[in-house]
């Protein structure tokens, strides 16, 4: 009895462990997946929070021709590229707001200016490949205005003049480039933050038409400390992690560092500031790699110069900040205002690595996170039939394009020819006589229009072989919670930039939608249209007025028509928004070239391509430039193979690994190409490296890559082919 009483207690036992057993691990099992669930709710508020935006940032070469075909901004016909001192680069940023998936896109190119045509065939490239995900009312192109970019690139004839014809290599190396650099954007997206941050860059830009500012009425002008805006607006994005991913950047200057006896292609201090930023964030990367993008984009730099030692006489060295900028001795092609360092090397390092400095301060510092939907608006525009309200009983209008005198003077960055002069409201009989002889006799409308503009060209009523200048523009808002970028299609003036931004600020404010905006002004957009003067500056007719093609009332016109877009946006009706009518894009074959292909290149008897012509030194020290000089071809053949490659690498030998490190290439600072055209198709190649002082001391070797061509059947062949120097110490 008792045996069985103890067997049926243990049995009970254990059918009592087994169950308390089951509930405790069925309890921890609740609480587990409780805590579990809990802990993965706390990880994806805290990795995906409320409020946060999907950010890519790409980049990608846009190089193009090196050599022969001329450099755009200083329209100067002796001006034609002939080597490299930096290369370009599309820099893009993708941002989309994931609860309507609305997104944006904005591109800073290193290259002198966004033309019509090259916007309409990005445009033409993005729709292929993306459908409708990318079009021209959620896509800004922007160009930082570098004067040393290829020519080359655009479809009205004004332009076309000066660029040698329609280049289809140089356009194609543009358009992949700023494609490309999208691609990469798109591809990169994830998700992340925006701050931004305002700070001042002293000593950097001065105004070179001061007495056009002046005319500005004075409690206006009494509201600024300085003719020119100072402050650098920087974006800093990052991923939920706190990881950078790029810095996008406005400031106020014209990349005119780089002067028109520059023949090498450069990306002026604009773009010495993005390699500044992207070399300190992309550890151990050669220039134009790795993930961290930083653009310096342009904005209201209309009448703002780099050259900060303002405008001196050649001749005596005095002062000639006059209405006209003339000198006692050889009028106004004497007077030109010099950069702040000893040539216009130095000269771009210093701006430029002040504009660097400030963006780095303003990325550490910044703490205020943008916030807040994503949204654009968009329209085309007829500028040549805009009419605006002067008062409560008169009108104003646009006029059909037309340049002024003053626009063949040039400025004090870049001296025009004959006896043109800055200022000038009166025409002169001779000239008059030749432009009635050439290009027809502007008519009484379009002078009437233009007044006080004498007109030279009136490229509006000039048709022939194609329009001289556009009628239809881009206008375009786009907004990133509480930054608004206004995307202008020209050179805003510094007091034309303000009242544009105080307008878009005060209407997207309106509704109380959007409080505490910020509003930069992205410049040189999406086309081309010269300047934008205030009314009043227009009225002294120096350079900028000159060239403010559709009469006195242009700016008062892009008031009114981003006033439009910023209200579209505040009250959102921006669906409601007539397109406009669109531009025309002329096809290639309308669009003639000028510059003769390269001929066959030829090289002296017994030698080869890349053979070495002079050498280097057995030894240098840093500081020292080491240069050597190859037999070459013409760098013209290279554009579609060097797109991202290079034409030069500086190598230093690796005792350990027995082999050659690539520590320098073509898009280094230190590095400058230049090309010597010779007699019979013969070139030369010289790579200078100015060896820096902080350089690794040790074995080096310079080589140079490029591709000679010849003719087989009538049929052009491309050959590459390399040189090397001898090998040299770099030693203290």
């Amino acid at each position: 009895m008792g045996s069985k009483s103890s067997s049926s207690l243990a049995a009970c036992c254990t059918l009592l462990f087994v169950l308390l057993m089951a509930v405790t691990v069925a309890i921890i099992a609740v609480f587990f997946i409780a805590d579990k669930s809990r802990s993965k709710a706390d990880t994806e508020s805290a990795e995906v929070p409320s409020s946060y935006y999907r950010i890519g940032a790409g980049r990608a070469d846009c190089t193009g021709p090196i050599a022969n075909l001329p450099l755009m901004g200083y329209a100067n016909p002796e001006q034609t590229a002939a080597g490299l001192h930096t290369r370009l680069y599309s820099r893009a940023f993708v941002v989309e707001d994931p609860s309507t998936s609305k997104r944006v896109v904005f591109v800073s190119a290193d290259i002198g200016m966004v033309s019509q045509k090259l916007r309409l065939e990005v445009l033409k490239r993005l729709k292929s490949k993306y459908g409708n995900l990318y079009r021209q009312d959620n896509v800004v192109l922007s160009s930082i205005h570098t004067h040393s970019g290829p020519a080359g690139y655009f479809q009205y004839t004004l332009c076309l003049i000066t660029s040698k014809g329609y280049i289809k290599p140089s356009i194609n190396a543009i358009i992949n480039g700023i494609i490309k650099s999208i691609d990469i954007a798109h591809r990169n997206m994830k998700p992340g933050k925006i701050f931004v941050n305002k700070g001042e860059v002293e000593d950097s830009n001065i105004n070179r038409s001061p007495y056009s500012y002046l005319q500005n009425p004075k409690e206006e002008r009494t509201r600024y400390n300085s003719n020119t805006d100072k402050e650098l607006v920087l974006l800093k994005m990052v991923d939920l992690d706190g990881h950078s991913i790029g810095a996008l950047s406005w400031f106020a200057v014209h990349p005119v560092s780089m002067n028109n006896t520059n023949h090498l292609v450069s990306s002026d201090n604009m773009g010495y500031a993005s390699y500044l930023f992207e070399q300190e964030k992309n550890v151990g990367c050669l220039p134009g790699k790795g993930p961290f993008v930083a653009a310096f984009a342009s904005t209201n730099e209309g009448d703002v110069s780099s050259n900060t030692r303002g405008p001196h006489c050649v001749s005596t060295g005095e002062s000639c900040d006059n209405p006209d900028s003339t000198c006692p001795i050889g009028g106004s092609s004497m007077c030109m205002s010099p950069g702040p360092g000893r040539d216009m090397f130095e000269s771009t390092a210093i701006i430029g690595r002040n504009i660097y400095n400030k963006a780095k301060e303003l990325f550490r510092t910044t703490s205020r996170e943008i916030k807040g939907p994503v949204n654009f608006a968009h329209q085309w525009v007829n500028m040549t039939d805009v009419t605006v309200p002067i008062n409560s009983t008169h009108e104003g209008r646009t006029c059909k394009p037309a340049l002024g005198y003053s626009f063949a003077a040039g400025t004090t960055d870049g001296v025009g020819a004959f006896n043109f002069t800055q200022g000038t409201v009166e025409g002169d009989p001779f000239w008059d006589s030749i432009r009635d002889m050439l290009l027809g006799k502007p008519s009484n409308e379009t002078q009437d229009c233009h007044h006080p503009k004498p007109i030279l060209f009136n490229t509006g009523e000039m048709t022939k072989p194609l329009p001289w200048h556009p009628d239809i523009v881009d206008v375009q808002i786009i907004t990133i919670g509480t930054l608004a970028i206004v995307a202008v299609p020209g050179e805003f003036t510094t007091m034309s930039g303000r009242r544009l931004r105080e307008t878009v600020k005060r209407e997207l404010e309106s509704t109380g939608s959007l409080k505490d905006v910020d509003v930069v002004i992205a410049g040189l957009c999406n086309v081309y249209t010269h300047y934008i003067t205030t009314n009043e500056e227009y009225q002294v007719q120096r350079y900028e007025a000159a060239s403010t093609i559709y009469g006195p009332h242009t700016l008062a016109a892009y008031i009114q028509m981003f006033k439009g877009l910023a209200k579209a946006i505040a009250e959102n009706s921006v669906d409601q928004l007539p397109k406009g009518p669109e531009p025309p894009n002329f096809s290639d074959k309308k669009l003639i070239s000028l510059l003769p292909p390269n001929p066959v290149d030829k090289k002296p008897n017994n030698t080869a391509f890349g053979d070495v012509l002079i050498d280097v030194q057995a030894s240098y020290k840093p500081g020292d430039v080491a240069e050597v000089t190859f037999i070459s071809g013409n760098p013209r053949n290279s554009v579609a193979s060097m797109a991202g490659g290079t034409f030069l690498t500086v190598e230093k030998y690796d005792n350990v690994t027995d082999d050659w490190i690539v520590m320098y290439n073509d898009a280094s600072w230190e590095t400058r190409l230049y090309w010597s055209k010779g007699l019979k198709g013969h070139s030369n190649i010289t790579v200078a490296w100015h060896i820096p002082y902080s350089v690794e001391l040790g074995t080096y070797q310079i080589n140079h890559f490029g591709h000679f061509k010849t003719l087989q059947i009538f049929r052009p062949i491309f050959t590459p082919y390399k040189g090397s120097s001898s090998s040299f110490q770099v030693k203290n």
